[in-house]
């Protein structure tokens, strides 16, 4: 059975302590705070942040909005506008910029924040922008089975990804832009 919950979801699956191997066990810190992992020998409190990912909703030269169809789990087989982990001391917006050349080819130009969406229960926090393709040729690397460019009537609706996916093409498409500072 394909498990629903992204592996970074699974906060919970943690049993030892990074720090001297001792095991975790669950507990209430404070009383209005979640549990957390607490190592049973050295105390080491192991907060579980979440991750970051970035997005770009990209238009290219003929006005059309680029997706890429994904050849990894989660969402195997469903479309996605490109985008991926930002590292670890890594500029937000050079992650962007960077994912959008791996995942699809194309340099851009981020022109925007779409938004930030996070969701109950889920660990990533989804930073999507919109940008225009200045160069580059479309293609697709390891992590997609295809791109495609689509005119904003014919989205694959019914077969995207994410629901990040879903609410950044409908707030992108509604026209909400907030401005970034690069």
């Amino acid at each position: 059975m394909v498990s629903h919950l992204h592996p970074h979801d699974e906060s919970h699956a943690y049993r030892f302590c990074p720090r001297c191997g001792g095991a975790l066990e669950r507990r209430v810190l404070k009383t209005t705070e979640p549990e957390r992992p607490v190592c049973a020998d050295c105390g080491f409190v192991f907060y579980i942040d979440p991750k970051i990912a970035v997005g770009t909703v990209i238009r290219n030269a003929d006005d059309r909005l680029v997706l890429v169809r994904r050849a990894i789990e989660p969402g195997y087989g469903k479309w996605v506008f490109p985008g991926g982990y930002v590292d670890r001391g890594e500029a937000l917006t050079a992650a962007a910029v960077r994912e959008a050349r791996e995942e699809c080819g194309l340099d851009v130009r981020l022109d925007g924040l779409v938004n930030v969406y996070s969701y109950p229960g889920r660990a990533p926090i989804i930073v999507v922008y919109a940008a225009t393709a200045i160069g580059g040729e479309l293609c697709s690397d390891e992590e997609c089975l295809e791109t495609a460019v689509f005119d904003n009537t014919s989205i694959p609706w019914e077969d995207l990804a994410f629901r990040s996916t879903r609410d950044g093409l409908r707030d992108y498409l509604e026209g909400v832009r907030h401005p970034i500072r690069l």
